[in-house]
């Protein structure tokens, strides 16, 4: 079974993501006072490239500390391929 991990480390985030093709983003719609829903997004492996805005990773992480976020990732999938799993929650969630 893969293993998940939760992080709150800027570097260990915007690397899992560089390493996986995947960019900052606000879910399209969802933006109200220069914040929205937080999401990264992996084009190459979306056909909804249009359902989002890409943001600077400075913007991703300004919004990822004023919503106390962490992220919870995979490194691999259980047949040993890299994963693109993770989930944005709160830094209270267990």
């Amino acid at each position: 079974m893969s293993e998940s991990k939760k992080t709150t480390d800027k570097e260990t985030i915007r690397s899992w993501a560089e390493a996986r093709n995947g960019v900052p983003a606000f879910v399209k719609g969802t933006e109200n006072n220069d914040s929205g829903v937080l999401r990264i997004h992996f084009p190459e492996a979306s056909s909804s490239d249009s359902q989002f805005d890409k943001i600077s990773w400075d913007n991703f992480f300004d919004q990822f500390e004023k919503n106390k976020l962490a992220m919870v990732y995979q490194d691999k999938k259980d047949n040993g391929q890299t994963s693109t799993f993770y989930k944005l929650v709160s830094r209270n969630d267990k």
